[in-house]
């Protein structure tokens, strides 16, 4: 038996972001996405469900499939909900958003300009930023780790984008998958002469391991990382494979105080998707990266 789906499919930096507007049970959430974001599907990198807010003040709630945190999906839910209220031309929304994976509402701010809506969303401070030397496939890597309170960033400055890096990624972004409580990994492949980056992002609970063309959220670990290491405030273009997303962070001595993305968003498509049920998987590995992270 088929079920009906309704949802908006919209593109924040060309991540392709799924929001499912029909109401779900929560323990349906991995199956139907996994459906979804496949390529006889909608096909989609991510997917967000749409639910009832829980909290004061919030005009929404997004919660991903995988429980985790995202920058961009939350741009996109901004958008769809700033268009469901006749946002108009040269206008300009705020929205609090209730989100998986952040304990506050998260504020965002949508413009219109023309028929393009650019979304800023004030995104959850990183824990702690810390450089690490790790020995792996034979190596010694100097990484960064962005660690957050449910998935943590890892950025590695390259020379270039090479298949070795990608394949490097891939295979930590698995080893990282089985820290217990984390539900996102993301590996940062980031040219600093170029301002741009490359990000691959894993969700073990989906088994999903998707070369993203755009990561908000990795951008904003991108601006942590810059900020931390430079000990200063940063404002500046991360350029990634779908286009560019701006980050801005604050630092003190305390380190990093505030921290936001903006960038340009487009609603792709509206609709009804059939799908049956489905499951997911996920495969463990070692116990050699609790050293690598302790």
């Amino acid at each position: 038996m088929k079920q009906e789906i309704d949802f908006v499919k919209v593109s924040p930096t060309q991540n392709m972001t799924i929001l499912v507007t029909t109401s779900h049970p929560r323990n349906d959430y991995i199956p139907i996405a996994s459906r979804l974001m496949s390529y006889d599907s909608v096909h989609a990198e991510q997917v967000g469900f749409i639910c009832r807010p829980t909290k004061q003040g919030a005009h929404g709630s997004l919660q991903m499939a995988g429980g985790e945190f995202c920058g961009n999906a939350c741009m996109a839910m901004a958008a769809y909900l700033a268009i469901e209220n006749g946002l108009q031309t040269s206008g300009i929304m705020e929205l609090s958003l209730e989100s998986s994976g952040s304990e506050h509402l998260v504020p965002c701010r949508v413009s219109k300009v023309n028929e393009t809506y650019f979304c800023r969303v004030t995104m959850p401070l990183p824990g702690k930023v810390e450089q690490k030397s790790v020995y792996y496939e034979g190596e010694d890597l100097s990484i960064a780790i962005v660690r957050y309170e449910s998935f943590f960033h890892i950025v590695i400055e390259v020379e270039s984008f090479s298949l070795g890096w990608r394949e490097k990624a891939e295979g930590l972004a698995r080893l990282l998958g089985i820290t217990p409580g984390t539900n996102l990994i993301g590996v940062l492949l980031f040219e600093p002469q170029s301002s741009r980056m490359n990000p691959l992002i894993y969700l073990p609970e989906l088994d999903s391991m998707v070369w993203e063309k755009g990561c908000g959220s990795g951008t904003a670990s991108i601006g942590s990382y810059l900020s931390w290491k430079r000990k200063a405030a940063v404002a500046c273009d991360i350029a990634q494979p779908g286009g560019t997303i701006f980050v801005s962070a604050e630092y003190s001595e305390q380190g990093i105080t505030s921290l936001a993305i903006e960038g340009a968003v487009g609603i792709v498509a509206l609709g009804k998707a059939f799908i049956e049920s489905g499951g997911s998987g996920r495969d463990a590995n070692s116990h050699e990266i609790s050293a690598m992270l302790s």
